[in-house]
Protein backbone atom coordinates (compact mmCIF):
# COMPACT_ATOMS: atom_id res chain seq x y z
CA UNK A 1 0.00 0.00 0.00
CA UNK A 2 1.21 3.36 -0.82
CA UNK A 3 2.35 5.89 1.68
CA UNK A 4 -0.38 8.75 2.85
CA UNK A 5 2.48 11.09 2.05
CA UNK A 6 2.98 9.67 -0.97
CA UNK A 7 -0.82 10.39 -1.90
CA UNK A 8 -1.53 13.62 -0.76
CA UNK A 9 -0.84 15.46 -3.35
CA UNK A 10 -3.99 17.13 -4.05
CA UNK A 11 -4.28 19.65 -1.40
CA UNK A 12 -8.13 20.10 -0.01
CA UNK A 13 -10.35 22.43 -1.95
CA UNK A 14 -11.83 25.61 -0.50
CA UNK A 15 -15.53 26.46 -1.36
CA UNK A 16 -16.28 30.60 -1.78
CA UNK A 17 -17.71 32.74 0.98
CA UNK A 18 -21.11 32.95 1.89
CA UNK A 19 -23.03 35.29 4.46
CA UNK A 20 -25.39 34.02 7.12
CA UNK A 21 -26.18 31.38 8.95
CA UNK A 22 -23.98 32.29 11.71
CA UNK A 23 -26.02 30.55 14.56
CA UNK A 24 -29.35 30.11 15.86
CA UNK A 25 -30.98 29.06 19.18
CA UNK A 26 -33.49 26.49 19.60
CA UNK A 27 -35.18 25.26 23.07
CA UNK A 28 -32.64 27.71 24.43
CA UNK A 29 -29.39 26.09 22.88
CA UNK A 30 -27.54 28.19 20.73
CA UNK A 31 -25.78 26.10 18.15
CA UNK A 32 -23.13 28.30 16.03
CA UNK A 33 -22.91 28.12 13.03
CA UNK A 34 -26.43 27.53 12.49
CA UNK A 35 -25.33 25.15 9.40
CA UNK A 36 -25.50 21.30 9.86
CA UNK A 37 -25.22 18.22 8.66
CA UNK A 38 -28.16 16.09 7.52
CA UNK A 39 -28.79 12.48 8.92
CA UNK A 40 -28.13 9.86 5.72
CA UNK A 41 -29.04 6.48 6.12
CA UNK A 42 -25.85 4.68 5.83
CA UNK A 43 -23.50 7.12 5.87
CA UNK A 44 -23.72 9.20 8.89
CA UNK A 45 -22.11 6.56 11.51
CA UNK A 46 -19.68 7.04 13.87
CA UNK A 47 -16.63 6.92 11.50
CA UNK A 48 -17.94 9.56 9.17
CA UNK A 49 -18.92 11.54 11.67
CA UNK A 50 -15.51 11.54 13.13
CA UNK A 51 -13.79 12.33 10.24
CA UNK A 52 -16.49 15.57 9.73
CA UNK A 53 -15.19 16.27 13.61
CA UNK A 54 -11.84 16.52 12.44
CA UNK A 55 -12.14 19.16 10.50
CA UNK A 56 -14.70 20.98 12.05
CA UNK A 57 -17.44 24.00 10.87
CA UNK A 58 -20.61 22.92 11.60
CA UNK A 59 -22.96 23.83 14.34
CA UNK A 60 -24.38 20.23 15.18
CA UNK A 61 -24.06 16.78 13.75
CA UNK A 62 -27.11 14.25 13.02
CA UNK A 63 -26.97 10.14 13.10
CA UNK A 64 -28.44 8.45 10.77
CA UNK A 65 -31.63 6.84 10.82
CA UNK A 66 -32.37 4.58 13.70
CA UNK A 67 -34.47 2.32 14.35
CA UNK A 68 -36.43 3.20 18.09
CA UNK A 69 -36.71 -0.77 19.67
CA UNK A 70 -33.01 -0.98 18.22
CA UNK A 71 -31.75 1.51 20.57
CA UNK A 72 -32.61 -0.58 23.65
CA UNK A 73 -30.37 -3.82 22.09
CA UNK A 74 -27.32 -1.45 20.96
CA UNK A 75 -23.95 -1.04 23.14
CA UNK A 76 -23.33 2.72 23.16
CA UNK A 77 -19.67 2.13 23.73
CA UNK A 78 -19.36 0.16 20.77
CA UNK A 79 -22.12 0.44 18.18
CA UNK A 80 -21.12 2.62 14.80
CA UNK A 81 -24.91 3.92 15.09
CA UNK A 82 -24.92 5.12 18.53
CA UNK A 83 -21.44 6.00 19.44
CA UNK A 84 -20.34 9.12 19.50
CA UNK A 85 -17.33 10.86 20.30
CA UNK A 86 -16.63 14.07 22.25
CA UNK A 87 -14.76 16.31 19.59
CA UNK A 88 -18.25 15.57 17.71
CA UNK A 89 -19.95 18.16 19.41
CA UNK A 90 -23.66 18.37 19.57
CA UNK A 91 -25.05 15.61 18.09
CA UNK A 92 -28.96 15.06 17.00
CA UNK A 93 -29.90 11.49 17.44
CA UNK A 94 -32.54 11.19 14.16
CA UNK A 95 -35.18 7.98 15.49
CA UNK A 96 -37.71 5.95 12.94
CA UNK A 97 -40.81 5.34 15.48
CA UNK A 98 -44.04 4.21 15.02
CA UNK A 99 -47.20 3.80 17.41
CA UNK A 100 -47.08 0.97 19.53
CA UNK A 101 -42.98 1.36 20.35
CA UNK A 102 -41.76 1.74 23.86
CA UNK A 103 -41.00 5.10 23.50
CA UNK A 104 -40.52 5.76 27.63
CA UNK A 105 -37.74 3.30 27.43
CA UNK A 106 -36.03 4.22 24.26
CA UNK A 107 -35.66 7.79 25.26
CA UNK A 108 -34.97 6.91 28.69
CA UNK A 109 -31.62 4.86 27.31
CA UNK A 110 -30.94 8.01 25.09
CA UNK A 111 -30.87 10.09 28.21
CA UNK A 112 -29.25 7.61 29.94
CA UNK A 113 -26.08 7.74 27.55
CA UNK A 114 -26.03 11.90 27.75
CA UNK A 115 -27.93 12.05 24.09
CA UNK A 116 -29.44 16.14 24.29
CA UNK A 117 -31.36 16.35 21.29
CA UNK A 118 -33.86 13.92 18.87
CA UNK A 119 -35.07 14.32 15.64
CA UNK A 120 -38.44 12.06 14.31
CA UNK A 121 -37.91 11.05 10.93
CA UNK A 122 -41.18 11.96 9.60
CA UNK A 123 -39.50 12.22 5.53
CA UNK A 124 -38.45 8.91 4.27
CA UNK A 125 -40.42 7.04 2.32
CA UNK A 126 -38.91 3.77 1.19
CA UNK A 127 -41.33 1.01 1.58
CA UNK A 128 -39.38 -1.44 3.84
CA UNK A 129 -39.92 2.34 5.85
CA UNK A 130 -43.46 2.41 5.06
CA UNK A 131 -44.26 -1.13 5.90
CA UNK A 132 -42.84 -0.75 9.52
CA UNK A 133 -45.92 2.35 9.31
CA UNK A 134 -42.96 4.75 10.37
CA UNK A 135 -41.43 7.72 8.15
CA UNK A 136 -43.80 9.15 5.85
CA UNK A 137 -46.38 6.63 6.49
CA UNK A 138 -46.28 7.86 9.97
CA UNK A 139 -46.64 11.59 8.83
CA UNK A 140 -49.75 10.40 6.55
CA UNK A 141 -51.14 8.69 9.60
CA UNK A 142 -52.49 12.00 11.47
CA UNK A 143 -53.68 9.62 14.92
CA UNK A 144 -50.89 7.73 14.54
CA UNK A 145 -48.26 10.58 14.46
CA UNK A 146 -50.27 12.36 16.90
CA UNK A 147 -50.20 9.94 19.17
CA UNK A 148 -46.12 9.20 18.57
CA UNK A 149 -45.22 13.17 19.15
CA UNK A 150 -47.45 13.19 22.44
CA UNK A 151 -45.65 10.61 23.63
CA UNK A 152 -42.15 11.90 22.83
CA UNK A 153 -42.80 14.96 24.19
CA UNK A 154 -43.90 13.60 27.64
CA UNK A 155 -40.97 11.78 28.15
CA UNK A 156 -38.27 13.66 26.00
CA UNK A 157 -37.52 17.10 28.50
CA UNK A 158 -34.93 18.70 25.96
CA UNK A 159 -34.34 19.31 22.30
CA UNK A 160 -36.77 17.70 19.85
CA UNK A 161 -37.05 18.40 15.99
CA UNK A 162 -38.89 16.46 13.06
CA UNK A 163 -37.66 16.33 9.43
CA UNK A 164 -40.35 16.36 7.10
CA UNK A 165 -41.30 16.67 3.28
CA UNK A 166 -44.28 18.50 1.76
CA UNK A 167 -45.97 15.03 2.08
CA UNK A 168 -48.01 12.89 -0.77
CA UNK A 169 -48.91 14.74 -4.03
CA UNK A 170 -52.21 14.92 -4.20
CA UNK A 171 -54.60 17.91 -4.77
CA UNK A 172 -55.33 18.86 -1.49
CA UNK A 173 -51.63 18.38 -0.13
CA UNK A 174 -51.50 22.00 1.18
CA UNK A 175 -54.10 21.51 3.66
CA UNK A 176 -52.70 18.10 4.89
CA UNK A 177 -49.37 19.97 5.39
CA UNK A 178 -50.63 22.82 7.30
CA UNK A 179 -52.92 20.43 9.87
CA UNK A 180 -49.31 18.49 10.32
CA UNK A 181 -46.94 21.21 10.82
CA UNK A 182 -49.57 23.00 13.43
CA UNK A 183 -50.01 19.36 15.07
CA UNK A 184 -46.11 19.69 15.46
CA UNK A 185 -46.19 22.91 16.99
CA UNK A 186 -48.86 22.10 19.16
CA UNK A 187 -47.31 18.83 20.39
CA UNK A 188 -44.30 21.08 21.51
CA UNK A 189 -41.49 20.34 19.09
CA UNK A 190 -38.88 22.75 18.36
CA UNK A 191 -38.07 23.25 15.18
CA UNK A 192 -38.63 21.53 11.57
CA UNK A 193 -36.07 20.26 9.28
CA UNK A 194 -37.59 21.11 5.82
CA UNK A 195 -36.83 19.11 2.51
CA UNK A 196 -39.46 20.89 0.49
CA UNK A 197 -40.15 18.15 -1.68
CA UNK A 198 -42.65 15.85 -2.41
CA UNK A 199 -42.32 11.82 -0.93
CA UNK A 200 -43.16 10.52 -4.13
CA UNK A 201 -40.36 13.03 -6.02
CA UNK A 202 -37.28 11.33 -4.04
CA UNK A 203 -34.49 13.53 -5.30
CA UNK A 204 -35.67 13.36 -8.95
CA UNK A 205 -37.07 17.24 -9.19
CA UNK A 206 -35.47 20.07 -7.61
CA UNK A 207 -36.29 21.21 -3.71
CA UNK A 208 -38.80 24.20 -3.77
CA UNK A 209 -36.89 26.64 -1.74
CA UNK A 210 -39.86 29.37 -2.52
CA UNK A 211 -42.18 27.12 -0.47
CA UNK A 212 -40.26 28.20 2.63
CA UNK A 213 -41.67 31.82 3.23
CA UNK A 214 -45.65 29.84 2.76
CA UNK A 215 -44.33 27.01 5.70
CA UNK A 216 -42.91 30.16 7.49
CA UNK A 217 -46.49 31.96 7.69
CA UNK A 218 -48.26 28.97 8.97
CA UNK A 219 -46.05 27.86 12.11
CA UNK A 220 -44.32 29.47 14.85
CA UNK A 221 -41.49 26.86 14.47
CA UNK A 222 -38.30 27.43 13.59
CA UNK A 223 -37.58 26.20 10.02
CA UNK A 224 -34.36 24.49 9.10
CA UNK A 225 -33.87 24.44 5.43
CA UNK A 226 -32.55 21.22 3.67
CA UNK A 227 -32.99 19.83 -0.30
CA UNK A 228 -30.35 20.65 -3.00
CA UNK A 229 -28.12 22.80 -0.48
CA UNK A 230 -24.89 21.97 -2.13
CA UNK A 231 -22.61 24.48 0.41
CA UNK A 232 -21.95 28.31 0.98
CA UNK A 233 -22.33 29.04 -3.13
CA UNK A 234 -25.54 27.74 -3.49
CA UNK A 235 -26.67 29.02 -0.16
CA UNK A 236 -25.82 32.21 -1.41
CA UNK A 237 -27.54 32.03 -5.05
CA UNK A 238 -30.96 31.14 -2.92
CA UNK A 239 -30.66 34.24 -1.09
CA UNK A 240 -33.89 35.02 0.01
CA UNK A 241 -35.59 32.38 -0.38
CA UNK A 242 -33.87 30.98 2.66
CA UNK A 243 -34.54 34.37 4.74
CA UNK A 244 -37.35 32.84 6.33
CA UNK A 245 -35.49 29.52 7.61
CA UNK A 246 -33.10 29.67 10.49
CA UNK A 247 -30.21 27.27 9.59
CA UNK A 248 -29.54 25.09 6.79
CA UNK A 249 -28.91 21.34 6.57
CA UNK A 250 -26.52 19.90 4.24
CA UNK A 251 -26.42 16.03 2.87
CA UNK A 252 -25.05 14.85 -0.24
CA UNK A 253 -22.45 17.72 -0.99
CA UNK A 254 -20.89 16.54 3.20
CA UNK A 255 -20.52 13.09 1.09
CA UNK A 256 -18.45 14.75 -1.18
CA UNK A 257 -16.37 17.21 0.41
CA UNK A 258 -15.83 16.52 4.36
CA UNK A 259 -14.31 19.34 4.50
CA UNK A 260 -17.18 21.65 3.24
CA UNK A 261 -18.02 22.80 7.09
CA UNK A 262 -14.62 24.17 7.58
CA UNK A 263 -14.10 25.82 4.26
CA UNK A 264 -17.70 27.11 3.81
CA UNK A 265 -16.37 31.08 4.81
CA UNK A 266 -13.93 30.77 2.04
CA UNK A 267 -10.48 31.69 3.89
CA UNK A 268 -7.48 30.53 3.29
CA UNK A 269 -7.03 26.98 4.33
CA UNK A 270 -4.04 27.45 6.35
CA UNK A 271 -6.37 29.17 8.52
CA UNK A 272 -7.83 25.64 9.56
CA UNK A 273 -6.41 22.83 11.44
CA UNK A 274 -6.23 19.02 10.80
CA UNK A 275 -5.66 16.70 13.45
CA UNK A 276 -3.45 19.73 15.13
CA UNK A 277 -1.84 20.66 11.50
CA UNK A 278 -2.68 23.13 8.96
CA UNK A 279 -5.64 22.18 6.78
CA UNK A 280 -2.95 21.46 3.61
CA UNK A 281 -4.09 17.75 4.06
CA UNK A 282 -4.61 15.79 0.24
CA UNK A 283 -8.12 14.32 -1.03
CA UNK A 284 -6.06 11.26 -0.57
CA UNK A 285 -5.28 11.29 3.21
CA UNK A 286 -8.92 12.43 3.85
CA UNK A 287 -10.13 8.86 2.08
CA UNK A 288 -7.54 6.97 3.71
CA UNK A 289 -8.68 8.22 6.96
CA UNK A 290 -12.14 7.38 6.74
CA UNK A 291 -10.79 3.72 5.93
CA UNK A 292 -8.86 3.66 9.04
CA UNK A 293 -12.33 4.84 10.96
CA UNK A 294 -14.67 2.17 9.42
CA UNK A 295 -12.19 -0.61 10.56
CA UNK A 296 -12.33 0.94 14.11
CA UNK A 297 -16.07 0.83 14.28
CA UNK A 298 -17.25 -2.16 11.74
CA UNK A 299 -16.37 -5.52 10.86
CA UNK A 300 -14.30 -5.09 7.57
CA UNK A 301 -17.12 -6.89 5.48
CA UNK A 302 -19.03 -3.90 6.64
CA UNK A 303 -16.27 -1.54 7.17
CA UNK A 304 -15.71 -2.51 2.84
CA UNK A 305 -19.40 -1.78 2.34
CA UNK A 306 -19.19 1.84 3.64
CA UNK A 307 -16.42 2.70 1.93
CA UNK A 308 -17.74 1.49 -1.03
CA UNK A 309 -20.92 3.53 -0.66
CA UNK A 310 -18.78 6.50 0.55
CA UNK A 311 -16.34 6.58 -2.67
CA UNK A 312 -19.71 6.69 -4.59
CA UNK A 313 -20.00 10.46 -3.58
CA UNK A 314 -16.18 11.47 -2.96
CA UNK A 315 -15.47 10.38 -6.47
CA UNK A 316 -17.57 13.32 -7.57
CA UNK A 317 -14.30 15.21 -6.53
CA UNK A 318 -12.25 14.20 -9.49
CA UNK A 319 -12.15 14.29 -13.25
CA UNK A 320 -13.05 10.77 -13.86
CA UNK A 321 -13.78 9.72 -10.68
CA UNK A 322 -16.66 7.54 -11.67
CA UNK A 323 -14.13 4.95 -12.27
CA UNK A 324 -11.96 5.29 -9.17
CA UNK A 325 -15.85 4.41 -8.07
CA UNK A 326 -16.59 1.54 -10.79
CA UNK A 327 -13.31 0.25 -9.97
CA UNK A 328 -13.08 0.46 -5.75
CA UNK A 329 -16.90 -1.09 -6.07
CA UNK A 330 -15.47 -4.33 -6.75
CA UNK A 331 -12.80 -5.03 -4.73
CA UNK A 332 -13.56 -7.75 -1.84
CA UNK A 333 -11.63 -6.64 0.62
CA UNK A 334 -10.41 -3.70 2.60
CA UNK A 335 -6.89 -4.23 1.40
CA UNK A 336 -7.94 -4.75 -2.52
CA UNK A 337 -9.58 -1.10 -1.84
CA UNK A 338 -6.69 0.46 -0.48
CA UNK A 339 -5.05 -0.77 -3.15
CA UNK A 340 -7.06 0.85 -6.05
CA UNK A 341 -7.41 4.05 -3.59
CA UNK A 342 -3.68 3.91 -3.85
CA UNK A 343 -3.13 3.29 -7.34
CA UNK A 344 -6.09 6.32 -8.09
CA UNK A 345 -4.46 9.14 -6.14
CA UNK A 346 -0.89 7.71 -7.19
CA UNK A 347 -2.21 9.14 -10.77
CA UNK A 348 -2.96 12.74 -9.60
CA UNK A 349 -6.26 13.22 -10.34
CA UNK A 350 -7.90 16.49 -11.29
CA UNK A 351 -9.34 17.61 -8.49
CA UNK A 352 -12.84 19.54 -9.59
CA UNK A 353 -13.77 22.85 -9.06
CA UNK A 354 -17.63 22.22 -8.81
CA UNK A 355 -18.28 18.27 -8.20
CA UNK A 356 -22.36 17.27 -8.79
CA UNK A 357 -24.28 14.61 -6.73
CA UNK A 358 -26.56 12.87 -8.13
CA UNK A 359 -29.21 10.24 -6.71
CA UNK A 360 -30.13 9.36 -2.90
Amino acid sequence: MCSVRALSTNAVPNLVAAPGFAECTLRGRVLAPARFCAPLAGYTHSAFRRLLADFGGYGALWTEMLAGAQILKEDFEKSPWLRRRPAEGFVVYQLMLRAGDPVDRILSRLGEHGVEAVDLNLACDALSIRACEAGSALFEDLEALRAVVTEVRRHWPVLLTAKIRLGARRPDWEPRFVERLKLLEESGVDAVTLHPRFFEDKFRRRARHELLAWAASVTRLPLIANGDLLGAESVTVLGERLRPACAVMIGRMALVRPWLFATWEGAPSSEFRFMGSPLTTGVAEVWNRLADYLLEDFEPAVALRRLQAFTKYYAANFAFGHRFHVELARTSSMEDARRCAGEFFARNPRVLEHPTVAGR
